[in-house]
């Protein structure tokens, strides 16, 4: 864009309106820049004006012609057709790009240089920042999680923290940007803030040090009575109502509101936060808590559901804050919950009373963890069998706030994934275990939980239908990429693992479920590639993540050979047929599990309070009204629906397999 100084009936016609400036000679306009709209402005510094042939509606209806009316502007360039418009202080050191509208402001500025939030060291997880992530724009729950977790690699550390200073210096500079399209309306005091493009702030009470990473497809909104301080914004979050956040990063699609206070925290993707307060945590997706009285600190979480009053400690009042906690995927805590870090939580957990006891319950996933008698008890893998898991998995992806394609995290929302049946399988083993080293006992004791004989024999059971289900799941799906008759050369060409990397541990790294051994391979190359960057970094782990279910299968395989004695690869027939009768048996169990726990909110205790003033038949109708009845609920509905499906997806296999092999028709299903 060209840009040439102003005519001397410019200047005359800007001092007519008000103007004034320490130096006209050093403002400088655009050839058809029309000095009308600009009215009561003083310059100070370097300047320079865009054109304004736009008119602006307002809220309310009121249309304001762009320019600048109003305000003291000190080294900034204004672009084309922007409205600025009562600026009670002044705006200093800012780009302020097309189409922008910046109204009733108290102060914009940058202060000296600044990287915009950038490289700030975030104490997550652990209070003495021992575990401090340097925040950056791009930051994925990915690398955050190698940056806290892997302090057992110092050279990676050490790497991780060069590429985050290195960006953070190029983003480094003593001029900020409000970029196009971007509103701020009714604001107090912005400092040393980076804001991106359709970001909408209003209201805002205090912002410093920080980027608002929004995006045209998916813009930031800040609202009012919002304190920012030291912080990132990633694209599509939404902030409002007092929100008080300081030296903390927050992802995409997340929801601040209602007086929600962070601190030293990381949030990823589609977290929530109302009412409640964040100290030093590392929330991966859809953290979520909506409770005033809900303090979450010292603690990695994803997929969690914190009910009200739920609280942990991470001071034991020796040697300081210095404990931590770990609450695995999907797990939800019951009202006025507590922990005593460090603890650790299997997946898909849910925690009810108060717990002292620094439990381990990582290898039993889908438990309930609740409190009796002053101790933590333990019913391994009885939420397999709730409908609530269920819905909650079913839930996830529909409440994906983000919009565009840029997402910066990557998310598998998987139930049943190697990395959850890698732990049923321990679990059933080590409840195998327990119960054969005395099966009198009553009670059994283990890493800080009690369980009780009868449950502990429930659990088994529990556990070893999910993992057939899982199990048959992946080797349908690899027979049905098949349009061929399932001869024994078909299926063994199928089920032939094909995706090496896939064997071995399963790890979460905050929301992507992937095998440990391409992770190692992307952390030594991290260590040992001087010409590695963040971009490739990032790219690599969606690689990993995009081929997640070739790697299923292979570990998938695996464990078929383990629980059958034979490799998939060499399957006969009558191998796939008695793997598809265990499936599908384990199918239908677990479905008329869910079912049975379904049927429970239907029964005559719910109907407390219906029909009030009325007798048994407004009850039964009220209820009906408002809840709806067992024939018609969706949830129960979608389990009927899943058992027909999965019947008829068994049978389509095994009748497959009879055409291509008549020999063994007549062995059916049990």
């Amino acid at each position: 864009m060209a840009f040439r100084s102003l005519t001397t009936e410019e200047i005359q016609k800007l001092q007519e309106q008000g103007c004034q400036a320490d130096r006209w000679e050093n403002i400088e306009v655009t050839e058809a820049f029309n000095p009308s709209f600009v009215q009561k402005v003083k310059f100070t510094g370097h300047n320079r004006l865009g054109t304004f042939q736009t008119e602006i509606e307002m809220p309310g209806g009121i249309i304001i012609h762009s320019g600048i009316y109003n305000a003291w502007l000190h080294n900034c360039i204004v672009e084309d057709n922007v409205l600025i418009h009562t600026i009670r202080d002044y705006i200093a050191n800012y780009t302020i790009e097309n189409h922008t509208i910046v109204f009733d402001i108290k102060l914009l500025a940058v202060e000296g240089e600044t990287t915009f939030g950038n490289g700030i060291a975030v104490e997550a997880i652990s209070e003495s920042g021992a575990r401090s992530v340097m925040m950056y724009d791009r930051l994925s729950a990915q690398i955050a999680y190698i940056f806290a977790l892997y302090r057992h690699r110092p050279q990676l550390i050490a790497v991780l923290e060069n590429l985050i200073t290195q960006y953070s210096n190029n983003v480094r500079s003593s001029h900020g940007v409000v970029a196009s399209g971007a509103k701020l309306l009714r604001c107090d005091t912005i400092i040393n803030v980076k804001i991106g493009e359709a970001a909408h702030i209003e209201g805002v009470r205090l912002m410093r040090n920080g980027s608002v990473n929004s995006a045209e497809d998916d813009p930031v909104f800040i609202g009012d009575g919002c304190h920012l301080q030291n912080f990132i914004i990633c694209a599509g979050t939404k902030v409002n109502n007092a929100t008080l956040i300081s030296n903390s990063f927050v992802g995409q699609g997340c929801i601040f509101d209602k007086h929600y206070s962070a601190d030293q925290s990381l949030f990823f993707s589609n977290c929530q936060g109302l009412h409640g307060e964040a100290c030093s945590i590392f929330a991966g997706p859809f953290t979520v808590t909506h409770h005033k009285s809900t303090l979450l600190i010292a603690g990695m979480f994803s997929f969690l559901n914190a009910g009200s009053g739920s609280n942990q400690s991470n001071h034991l009042y020796k040697l300081g804050p210095i404990h931590q906690g770990l609450v695995e995927r999907g797990s939800k805590t019951g009202s006025d919950s507590y922990i005593l870090w460090p603890a650790k939580v299997g997946a898909f957990t849910f925690i009810s009373g108060r717990h002292y006891s620094h439990c381990d319950t990582s290898d039993l996933p889908f438990s309930y963890l609740i409190e009796h008698k002053d101790e933590s008890y333990l019913s391994p893998a009885i939420n397999l069998r709730s409908i609530g898991t269920i819905r909650d998995s079913q839930k996830w992806p529909h409440r994906d706030m983000r919009r565009g394609k840029d997402h910066l995290d990557c998310i598998n929302y998987n139930l049943l994934s190697p990395y959850t049946v890698e732990r049923m399988v321990r679990g059933r083993d080590l409840l195998l275990e327990l119960r054969e080293k005395d099966e009198t006992c009553a009670l059994y004791k283990h890493q800080g939980v009690v369980i009780e004989a009868r449950i502990l024999s429930r659990g088994i059971r529990l556990y070893e239908n999910a993992i057939w289900k899982f199990l048959g799941n992946s080797l349908i799906t690899q027979l049905e990429k098949s349009d061929m008759p399932l001869t024994p050369q078909e299926i063994q060409s199928c089920l032939a693992a094909t995706e090496p990397e896939g064997s071995g541990k399963w790890v979460d790294i905050a929301g992507m479920i992937c095998p440990i051994q391409p992770l190692n391979t992307l952390l030594d190359q991290i260590e040992n590639d001087p010409e590695i960057t963040l971009e490739t970094i990032h790219q690599t782990f969606r690689k990993i993540h995009l081929n997640y279910y070739q790697y299923e299968w292979t570990w998938a395989s695996d464990m078929l050979t383990r629980w059958t004695g034979k490799h998939p690869g060499k399957y006969m027939p009558q191998d796939v047929i008695d793997v598809v009768n265990k499936w599908l048996s384990a199918v239908l169990n677990i479905d008329k599990w869910l079912y049975e726990d379904a049927k429970k909110e239907f029964v005559l205790s719910k109907k407390i309070g219906f029909g009030t003033d009325g007798d048994e038949d407004d009850k039964e109708k009220d209820f009906e009204n408002v809840r709806g009845t067992m024939q018609t609920n969706e949830s129960v509905l979608a389990i009927r629906r899943h058992m027909q499906e999965k019947e008829a997806l068994g049978t389509k296999i095994l009748d497959k397999i009879f055409e291509a092999n008549p020999e063994l028709s007549g062995k059916i299903a049990d």
